[in-house]
């Protein structure tokens, strides 16, 4: 009973923080038409990721830049918080939150 308790709790705290900082679950790429695979995100399935996941403002910089799926898999953190010349803040939980799991997960289902 104790377990089940602690483990609601935690998904419950792991939900706000989730919603708290922009982070979402990567099963959502998924959905909305966009491939599974970042890899092969055109323009505009990186814009709608971001847009879809609270990031409307920031999304038209990396059409700006045109950011495909690729370029996305290869930015460093300095790329997303001085390339694409957007607010520190928005641009810190972009790279933490949604491109570096993006990125670690691609390299965990790629074959060496």
């Amino acid at each position: 009973m104790m377990s089940s308790v602690l483990s609601s709790q935690s998904q419950d705290t792991e939900s706000m923080e989730n919603k708290e900082n922009g982070s979402v679950d990567s099963k959502n790429s998924v959905e909305n038409g966009r491939p599974p695979d970042p890899s092969h995100w055109a323009v505009d399935d990186v814009v709608g990721y971001f847009m879809a996941n609270g990031f409307e403002e920031q999304a038209s910089a990396f059409k700006d830049q045109e950011i495909d799926g690729k370029s996305l898999l290869l930015m460093t953190r300095n790329d997303v918080l001085t390339g694409l010349s957007l607010k520190l803040g928005p641009a810190l939980k972009i790279y933490e939150y949604h491109v570096k799991p993006l990125q670690m997960q691609h390299m965990k289902n790629s074959p060496p």
